[in-house]
């Protein structure tokens, strides 16, 4: 039986909705001829949601699992209640709806990762069998669906499935910047954590021979990661939270030059603004992380006189898993890095 291509017949609560705004899905594992099922290996949680958990469950494994377990079984899907954000997948496709058999890109037994939002992806855990509490990756055993829109992408066999996995997460960020960072321009990324690494690392490519990559980032050790990672050409330590702290540290180290492109990678409330300052007029804000809140933006960009478009973090872009997966194979140390502290 063929349904809903946007997944709508599987919400249960509140009706009329579609799955990502939808508080309860069924993850009925029988899937329907125009979906895919999945035999999940991990999860990605994103930063922001598990970090909220983690930070709620003291760290602690076991609790930390069980408040994982206890969101899907409400919920039949991974969505942070706080944060509403998801995170994404990887698995092996377990079986491919009739309709779908001849159009797919993938057979039975491929390890792919999705590209959609575990905040709409129907998910039931059988049981978690281990959490990487630094890597923040959930392995589990467990089915999930993917409606005949949702994306995915077949995982490389040079990069491993753990970095793989680390890697899509983010994908969306770096993409951005390949698209809005142009030769000559000065690039702001806030947060050095593993979209900002990436973001970095793109942008260097981008804005080459002329332009100027700045990293604002509030950890010491983040910092140090970044300057000997090369990929930036400005490390300011600030704390995004003290915008106007952050913005003089910024236009001491700059002498006054603001950025063309913007991008907000950090998992932390409250770094609206200083993204914000440091931005010109007429210049150009990527709020990737789910911690933004839109209204401190909007209102906040207004309140202190700045006319600057501001994108809502998208988290797809066409082609923004092979962006990714590019970024990696060609940058060497920020690979290693990677490798470092994902694969373990």
């Amino acid at each position: 039986m063929k349904a809903d291509k946007y997944g709508s017949h599987r919400v249960i609560s509140p009706k009329g909705l579609l799955p990502q705004a939808a508080e309860k899905l069924s993850n009925d594992p029988h899937i329907f001829d125009n979906e895919l099922l999945i035999d999940v290996i991990a999860l990605q949680p994103t930063a922001t949601a598990f970090g909220r958990i983690k930070r709620e469950c003291g760290g602690d494994k076991e609790k930390i699992a069980a408040a994982i377990l206890d969101i899907v079984n409400d919920r039949g899907k991974f969505q942070d209640p706080v944060s509403k954000s998801g995170g994404i997948l990887i698995g092996r496709v377990k079986q491919i709806g009739a309709d779908l058999a001849a159009s797919a890109s993938v057979k039975v037994g491929d390890k792919i990762a999705t590209l959609v939002s575990l905040s709409l992806t129907p998910l039931k855990i059988y049981e978690i069998t281990d959490i990487d509490v630094d890597t923040e990756q959930v392995y589990c055993k467990a089915d999930a669906v993917l409606f005949e829109t949702g994306i995915y992408t077949k995982l490389p066999e040079d990069l491993g499935d753990q970095l793989s996995l680390a890697l899509m997460d983010v994908a969306g960020a770096p993409a951005q910047v390949s698209v809005n960072a142009k030769v000559g321009d000065t690039v702001v990324v806030m947060g050095a954590g593993k979209a900002g690494l990436l973001c970095l690392a793109e942008a260097k490519k981008r804005v080459s021979p002329t332009g100027t990559v700045v990293c604002m980032e509030y950890s010491d050790q983040q910092c140090q990661l970044v300057k000997s990672l090369g990929v930036a050409d400005v490390v300011i330590q600030a704390n995004g939270q003290q915008p106007l702290e952050a913005y003089q540290r910024y236009m001491e180290a700059m002498g006054g030059k603001l950025a063309d492109f913007a991008v907000s990678t950090v998992s932390v409330a409250d770094t609206e603004l200083a993204t914000i300052l440091v931005t010109k007029d007429e210049g150009m804000i990527y709020f990737f992380s789910m911690s933004t809140d839109f209204v401190k933006a909007s209102l906040g960009a207004e309140g202190v006189g700045k006319h600057v478009p501001m994108l809502i973090g998208n988290g797809y872009y066409p082609g923004h898993a092979e962006i990714a997966f590019d970024i990696v194979r060609r940058e060497d140390k920020l690979r290693e890095y990677f490798i470092q502290r994902y694969c373990k």
